[in-house]
């Protein structure tokens, strides 16, 4: 084992050492060198953080920027911070600090508790009596770790086992997690597999003395999981401590950083911060300005249907748009167009001849939905104004909401919140907006959709109004999915106003005062929700 300590954050790296030959074929050859300081960056400095911690919950006052380009594919990865060391060493509260220190959303701490596998019976009767090896590699399932690791790096939503140390066994409900720009990967083994070594974009490594962590692991194994003072040190002296020795203290030659005394030390969590703040700032992306410049000149696309303008539509849309109409006028006729819209999005369902028989005794030719479930996802707060419609035609349908609002600094989108219903990757979707002029947050609503496995080809996006400029962005992104809209204006102004447009819906629909700089859509005043 390693016995050198070490005054150097950053530890000098061990080779030619034999026990690397043979011991740890999993392991990857090469190793990083370490990270060089970096300069403070001012979001570290904000007098104001982009959070208000509770007693009980932690609410986000800033939302998550773009993480993917104009042509809606993923852009940016999550950036992975993987923490290693020893059992009890500290690595969750390193990890805390971490998040403290970094100040920003959309922060994932992954724990290597979760990923124990299913024990088989007699497993479970040598878990009982503190005879089963939980600190081996192969008490671990790294393939489903690696896999969850990856897909939420990408951007992706996924579902987390949760482990009961009681009774050594996965609970029934897993844990959904998506959004992470940030991911903080910590364990006992996190830098003892190949590939989850190079999902890692930072490798710390957690020192702390072996007394310590002993004393830690007695408090906690007798008061969290119920066990007696005899068991723990039984298993701390099978299997625990050889395993450290064995698997886990080799491993700090991998690490970019080694933080001796754990979550107290604060000269090891700033510079990990700093060089967190300084990548996190190399992947921003501008999404909005390419969007108003790429591709405007196109026809409009096939998978664009706009209602029939027939006279009694349009004599609709001359009252909606008249800045004299009043807000009673203003619901009124808006609900009747957003019936209509919501009728016209159903055709486009999948459907299947159904034959039935009729009250007198023949048989009718019909058609039915041919799918698993319709579900509404409704982008707040003016796509919401919509829902009533889409329920009123669609027996029992589930809905979802995503806030998305307008940076004010940067003009990009941002994600503030999301509820989607379970399952919904099986699902038609109705995606709803009430006007889109650059299809920024159109296109982010479409973006988590499909980062939570729905079909492209699956989801219908509904507005009253579009501008061409926000079709062509959708549609260039997603040439899957279906547009529906009562009405396409052709322009946008250099505030992203629809012109002739219909002003700012949500403050029409609501009776609320628009800003003197409101745009069309992703305008409304802010509204925080708990994390």
């Amino acid at each position: 084992g390693v016995t050198q300590r070490y005054v150097s954050l950053v530890y000098p790296q061990l080779t030619g050492s034999p026990f690397f030959e043979g011991s740890l074929d999993r392991l990857l050859p090469s190793v990083s060198t370490g990270l060089s300081p970096r300069k403070r960056t001012t979001s570290q400095c904000k007098s104001e953080p982009p959070l208000l911690r509770t007693s009980k919950r932690t609410i986000y006052t800033a939302g998550r920027p773009p993480w993917y380009n104009e042509h809606g594919t993923q852009s940016k990865e999550a950036f992975v911070i993987g923490l290693c060391g020893g059992s009890a060493s500290g690595k969750t509260t390193v990890a805390r600090k971490i998040i403290e220190a970094l100040d920003v959303p959309w922060v994932v701490l992954l724990s290597m508790d979760s990923f124990y596998k299913v024990l088989s019976p007699e497993e479970q009767t040598l878990a009982a009596s503190n005879d089963y090896n939980f600190d081996h590699p192969d008490a671990f399932d790294f393939d489903l770790l690696t896999h969850t690791l990856r897909k939420l790096k990408q951007g992706k939503s996924v579902k987390i086992p949760v482990y009961d140390f009681t009774t050594h066994g996965r609970q029934k409900e897993w844990k959904t997690v998506y959004g992470a720009s940030v991911i903080i990967f910590e364990g006992i083994m996190a830098f003892a597999d190949k590939a989850l070594l190079q999902l890692l974009d930072m490798k710390i490594f957690v020192d702390t003395d072996s007394d310590i962590r002993l004393v830690r692991r007695l408090r906690r194994d007798i008061s969290e999981r119920g066990r007696d003072i005899e068991g723990v040190i039984k298993q701390y002296n099978k299997f625990v401590k050889p395993a450290f020795e064995q698997y886990i203290e080799p491993t700090m030659r991998l690490a970019d950083i080694v933080v001796p005394r754990g979550g107290g030390n604060m000269v090891a969590i700033d510079l990990i911060v700093q060089h967190v703040h300084s990548q996190l700032e190399e992947r921003e992306l501008s999404v909005r300005a390419a969007l108003a410049s790429a591709h405007q000149a196109q026809p409009l696309p096939q998978t664009l249907s706009v209602l029939e303008s027939t006279p009694q539509v349009r004599g609709m849309h001359t009252i909606i748009r008249n800045k004299e109409t009043s807000r009673d006028e203003f619901i009124f006729y808006s609900k009747r167009l957003m019936r209509l819209l919501i009728e016209r999005a159903l055709s486009f369902l999948p459907s299947q001849v159904h034959v039935v028989q009729t009250p007198q005794g023949e048989d009718y030719e019909g058609r039915t939905f041919h799918g698993k479930r319709i579900t509404g996802v409704s982008i707040l707060r003016a796509g919401e104004t919509m829902e009533p419609a889409l329920r009123a035609v669609c027996k029992d349908v589930r809905i979802g909401k995503i806030l998305i609002q307008t940076n004010q600094d940067t003009g990009e989108p941002e994600l503030h919140y999301l509820r989607l219903p379970k399952d919904i990757s099986e699902d038609h979707v109705i995606l709803m907006d009430c006007t889109v002029s650059t299809g920024a947050a159109a296109m982010m609503a479409v973006r988590v959709l499909l980062d939570h496995d729905v079909q492209e080809d699956k989801i219908l996006l509904v507005s009253l109004l579009m501008a061409e400029m926000g079709v062509h962005s959708v549609a260039y992104a997603f040439p899957q999915v279906k547009i529906i809209t009562t009405a396409v204006d052709k322009k946008v102004n250099d505030l992203f106003h629809i012109i002739p447009g219909i002003g700012n819906f949500g403050d029409r629909y609501f009776g609320t005062d628009a800003p003197p700089d409101w745009s069309d859509e992703e305008m409304d005043e802010p509204i925080y929700f708990g994390i």
